[in-house]
């Protein structure tokens, strides 16, 4: 999981994208978020990915305040998902996640 922005503001407000990869299949999905909170990305993880795809054996993130909150590490505590932080000086660990921002990117500057 990773967080892209800010953009210009779009319609509804929506600054920020958060991109999901699934590192077996390569599935992207980004999500429009107008503000980066932990109930954001909480929220976004029960709807988009918990309950379309069941729950995952673990997610990959870096530092970000929103993904090393108490309230989000205790939602994937409950269900059993482990949460795997990038160290700060190697951003690779989640090299899906940064090709995926590639994508992303190129896509959204035609």
């Amino acid at each position: 999981i990773d967080i892209l922005g800010p953009f210009p503001a779009a319609k509804g407000q929506f600054k920020f994208l958060l991109v999901v990869v699934d590192y077996f299949t390569k599935w992207i999905e980004a999500y429009p978020l107008v503000k980066i909170t932990a109930e954001n990305v909480q929220k976004f993880t029960w709807k988009n990915i918990i309950c379309r795809f069941g729950i995952p054996h673990s997610l990959i993130t870096d530092n970000g305040r929103q993904f090393i909150t108490q309230s989000f590490e205790s939602f994937l505590r409950e269900l059993g998902i482990k949460l795997l932080l990038t160290m700060v000086e190697h951003p690779q660990t989640n090299g899906q996640a940064k090709v995926a921002n590639k994508v992303i990117l190129r896509e959204l500057k035609k």
